[in-house]
C-alpha cells in the first residue's frame, strides 16, 4: 500500500468532530433550514452535524445533547417566553466546531456576528445587515474572523445561494481584476417586472406578489430599493471596492406620498405606483426594451433603479424571481459572466446556508 492510500485510511479512522449549531430564526428561512437538516437524519451529513440551541425572537430552546430538528419548533412553542443572545454562546461552549446560523433579519442578532467570530464561532447568515451596511461593521466581521479563527458564511445574503460572492473571490484569487458589476439582485423585482405588462394595474402584482410571499410584509422595503443596495454594498466591497452605504445612488419606486403612510394605510394607497410605471412601461415598449430593477458597479460608482434595456441585453432575460448577473473582470473584459438561477425563497436559501456551514467545517 502506497503513502497516499495509508493516509486515506488513517483519515477515514478517524472521525470527524461533530459540528454544533445554533439556528436563530424560525421564520419561512429558518424552518427551511430545520426541514433540511431534519432530511439528512441517518445520513453522514446528519451524523455530522448536532442542532443543539434554536431561538427566534419569541422563546429558545437548548439542549447540548441535540435537538431533533423536526421537533424543534414544537420545544419553541413549549418554552418560557423570552430569548437572549447570551444562551448561544453558553450552548455552543466546548471543543469542537460550532456554528451560529443567522436566519434572521435582526438588526441585534447582526450586531453579535464579530463578537461571535472573534470567540472561534462561525457564522452563516442570509442577514444582509451584517455586511450590507456600515463599513466600520463589515471591517469589524473581517478582523474579528482573523482574530477568531473563524469563517464567515454569506452565500446567502446576495442570491439565496448562488455562486456570485464565490465567484467574485475565486476570480480574484486567480490574479483578476473585478471592473464592473450589474444585475437583477431582488427576486420580488424581478418577478414584478417580468409579469408586468403595462395592462394590468402594477399595484394589483404588488399585492399578489406580497400574498404570495415573494415581497417583504410591507412591500416598500423592496420597492424603495433598500434590499438591493445592501447586496450591491455586499459585491462591491466583496470586490475590494470599499464602498459606505451613503455612497450608493438609490432611485426608489415609492413615491414620497407612499413612503410617508403608516404600513395599515399602504395598501389602499397603492395604486399611486400605477401611472408612473404604466408610462415607464410604454416608453420601454416602443423600444423594444423591457425594464429592469438594476444594481450597478463601475468606476467605484455605485448606483441601483429601474432601467429600460435592450431585449438583447445580458440582464433583459431570465424569469420567475430569478436574479441575473455580469461580472466584468480581466479574463471576461469583451463578454460578462453570467449567473442566473432562483434569487428568491426559502428552499435555496436554507440550502446555501448549510452549504455554509459544511464548507465552514470541513
Amino acid at each position: 500500500m502506497n503513502a497516499a492510500a495509508v493516509g486515506a485510511v488513517r483519515d477515514a479512522a478517524v472521525p470527524r468532530a461533530t459540528t454544533r449549531v445554533a439556528l436563530l430564526g424560525t421564520g419561512t428561512v429558518g424552518g427551511a433550514v430545520l426541514a433540511r437538516l431534519a432530511s439528512w437524519r441517518g445520513s453522514s451529513l446528519g451524523d455530522g452535524v448536532r442542532l443543539v440551541h434554536v431561538a427566534n425572537s419569541r422563546a429558545a430552546a437548548g439542549d447540548r445533547a441535540g435537538l431533533a430538528p423536526d421537533d424543534a419548533a414544537a420545544r419553541l412553542r413549549r418554552a418560557p417566553q423570552g430569548s437572549s443572545l447570551e444562551a448561544v454562546e453558553t450552548v455552543l461552549h466546548g471543543d469542537g466546531p460550532r456554528v451560529v446560523i443567522d436566519a434572521t433579519a435582526s438588526e441585534a442578532v447582526a450586531e453579535r456576528h464579530a463578537h461571535w467570530l472573534a470567540q472561534g464561532i462561525h457564522v452563516a447568515t442570509a442577514c444582509k445587515i451584517g455586511q450590507g451596511t456600515s463599513l466600520s461593521r463589515w471591517r469589524a466581521i473581517r478582523t474579528a474572523s482573523a482574530i477568531g479563527g473563524a469563517g464567515y458564511g454569506d452565500s446567502a445574503t446576495v442570491g439565496a445561494g448562488l455562486p456570485l460572492l464565490r465567484s467574485l473571490r475565486e476570480l480574484q484569487a486567480g490574479g483578476d481584476r473585478i471592473h464592473a458589476i450589474a444585475g437583477v439582485l431582488s427576486g420580488s423585482l424581478a418577478w414584478l417586472f417580468n409579469q408586468y405588462d403595462g395592462m394590468r394595474p402594477f399595484s394589483t402584482l404588488v399585492r399578489q406578489a406580497r400574498d404570495a410571499g415573494y415581497t417583504e410584509p410591507d412591500p416598500r422595503d423592496d420597492l424603495s430599493g433598500e434590499d438591493v443596495r445592501r447586496k450591491l454594498l455586499i459585491l462591491a466591497r466583496t470586490a475590494g471596492v470599499e464602498l459606505e452605504a451613503g455612497e450608493v445612488e438609490v432611485t426608489s419606486l415609492v413615491p414620497p406620498e407612499l413612503a410617508i403612510l403608516s404600513k395599515d394605510a399602504l395598501d389602499a394607497a397603492l395604486p399611486a405606483l400605477d401611472t408612473p410605471l404604466r408610462e415607464r412601461f410604454a416608453q420601454a415598449y416602443k423600444r423594444g426594451e423591457k425594464l429592469r430593477f438594476i444594481a450597478r458597479l463601475k468606476d467605484g460608482r455605485a448606483s441601483v433603479g429601474l432601467e429600460s434595456l435592450a431585449a438583447d441585453h445580458p440582464l433583459a432575460g431570465g424569469a420567475g424571481t430569478d436574479n441575473r448577473v455580469a461580472i466584468w473582470s480581466d479574463r471576461y473584459a469583451r463578454q460578462p459572466l453570467v449567473i442566473q438561477g432562483p434569487g428568491a425563497g426559502a428552499d435555496v436559501t436554507a440550502a446555501g446556508l448549510l452549504d455554509d456551514v459544511l464548507r465552514l467545517t470541513r
